[in-house]
């Protein structure tokens, strides 16, 4: 098992034009790969239900099965545990899995669970661009997904940046980040981005399954506010837009109660997510990446 730390970022339909314009990515050497994923459950969603995501990824000639669990969010950034290994010489089942594979991984979510059960699900297939960053002994994959996630007849589109760390301080995804979200020239616009914590294998099970109705949340956090904005966006559905401003503005009162005294770090906090707030109020998804990196790396 690996455990990936990561910041993902959604990406407004320009952003990749923009992203490529940043001059440090053109410094860096790229690679585009073309994948395809078929993802798995049971007719019930177990799986979905148990927070985990079964797949298949074709790359080229290679198959490759992974399960993962699903992210835990930590002052920012995501962490979850990963288990992938090769099928080329599997004995697979009709459906395409390595079923003994994965009685041998002896994973909990399969506790009772009869695996000749699971099916396919839904697709998820698109373009990964990839550069490699390397600093002051840190080791970060750039990715860019363009693709799209298929579950029966619906379609979401895939518009996203992932920073993933191999190796190294966390500390230097945020400063990465910051570089990439930045004007990529004087007077030219930032990066339209915004952290999502949603995987593409979550955004797909409610594509199939459908959106939950939003809840009132007693203590709200900055992931709280990430989740209605990634729920909004996918469905469409204005309860998630009224879901999003109230947590936003609930976040903006939070802090604007705790300041004592002016404070640099605490205004910007604040000024950031007030302008986060005026883009829900009309019903825009806040493509304000450096706001939202204030939010996520300082935010609570």
């Amino acid at each position: 098992m690996s455990d990936e730390i990561e910041l993902k970022l959604a990406l407004s339909p320009q952003g990749p034009t923009q992203l490529m314009g940043q001059p440090l990515l053109k410094t860096l050497a790229s690679q585009t790969v073309t994948l395809g994923n078929q993802y798995y459950d049971t007719a019930e969603g177990i799986l979905q239900s148990r927070r985990v995501a079964l797949r298949v990824r074709r790359q080229g000639d290679r198959r490759l099965q992974t399960l993962k669990s699903a992210a835990e969010s930590q002052g920012g950034l995501s962490s979850r545990g990963e288990w992938e290994w090769s099928i080329d010489n599997a004995a697979c089942n009709p459906a395409g899995l390595d079923l003994n594979g994965l009685r041998e991984l002896d994973h909990p979510a399969f506790s009772g669970l009869d695996l000749e059960t699971l099916r396919p699900v839904f697709t998820t297939d698109f373009e990964r661009r990839l550069w490699r960053y390397q600093i002051d002994g840190s080791d970060i994959e750039i990715a860019l997904d363009q693709g799209s996630i298929h579950a029966g007849d619906a379609r979401l589109p895939i518009c996203e940046l992932e920073l993933e760390l191999k190796h190294g301080l966390p500390e230097q995804l945020w400063t990465l980040a910051q570089r990439l979200c930045g004007p990529s020239a004087p007077d030219a616009p930032t990066l339209p981005a915004r952290p999502a914590n949603h995987s593409k294998a979550s955004r797909a099970g409610c594509l199939g399954s459908g959106w939950p109705a939003p809840i009132v949340i007693e203590t709200v956090s900055v992931d709280a506010l990430i989740d209605a904005i990634d729920n909004w966006q996918d469905s469409q559905h204005p309860a998630w837009l009224a879901s999003a401003q109230t947590r936003c503005d609930r976040l903006v009162h939070q802090w604007k109660m705790r300041r004592i005294a002016p404070h640099r770090e605490h205004d910007e906090r604040i000024e950031a997510a007030e302008r986060i707030l005026a883009d829900l109020g009309q019903g825009v998804v806040p493509w304000r990446g450096q706001d939202w990196l204030v939010l996520r790396h300082k935010g609570a």
